[in-house]
């Protein structure tokens, strides 16, 4: 079956909430992030690609609050997937609307290794991303990390930039851990800057 065949269609929370999503992230490099001190002056950021000296390995079994679809937190997620002819999950997409702010946020992008590299992906983002216009959402948002370059390169290849960074989302060692949360943004319209 071609990936264009593969049907996107909506995961029902009530048969799904609670489903894992067997995500394993695996990097040979990172964004090596650096931050001077803060003063009345200001203060620099920097994020700098590098050579990891293995490779970089996160698992499911690593992290004590896994991904899964439909969690408590995301009241009102919605979720969808491609499923093969045997009924196999094999990618899916959890948006969440964040209604303070009128952003939609991709709270889970996965894609089997079966099916990588062949535009599922991005067919999936387009999803978000249609959905972020019908609802009238002035942005898409999501989160990401640092040591998944592979993910970083495909959401900046999407349009996303980034948008915010935080240190100690995970740990309080995630800069020397190389797994610092990266905020990755898609802006439906923009405002003129006002100088």
């Amino acid at each position: 079956m071609s990936t264009a065949q593969y049907e996107i269609v909506p995961l029902p929370r009530e048969i799904w909430k609670g489903t894992p999503i067997p995500l394993t992230t695996r990097s040979d490099s990172y964004y090596d992030v650096s931050i001077t001190p803060m003063d009345d002056k200001g203060c620099t950021v920097s994020l700098v690609r590098k050579p990891a000296e293995q490779e970089i390995i996160h698992t499911p079994e690593e992290y004590d609050f896994p991904d899964s679809l439909y969690q408590d937190h995301w009241e009102k997620a919605e979720a969808y997937e491609i499923v093969s002819e045997e009924g196999k999950l094999l990618a899916c997409i959890e948006v969440c609307p964040e209604e303070w702010s009128n952003r939609l946020i991709v709270t889970e992008l996965w894609v089997s290794d079966e099916l990588q590299h062949q535009g599922i992906g991005k067919r999936l983002m387009d999803k978000a991303k249609e959905i972020a216009v019908q609802q009238k959402r002035r942005a898409l948002i999501l989160e990401t990390q640092t040591c998944n370059t592979n993910a970083i390169g495909f959401y900046l290849h999407q349009g996303l930039e980034l948008i915010g960074l935080d240190t100690c989302c995970y740990t309080n060692n995630d800069i020397s851990r190389r797994e610092v949360r990266l905020n990755l943004g898609y802006f439906f319209h923009k405002e003129p800057v006002r100088r």
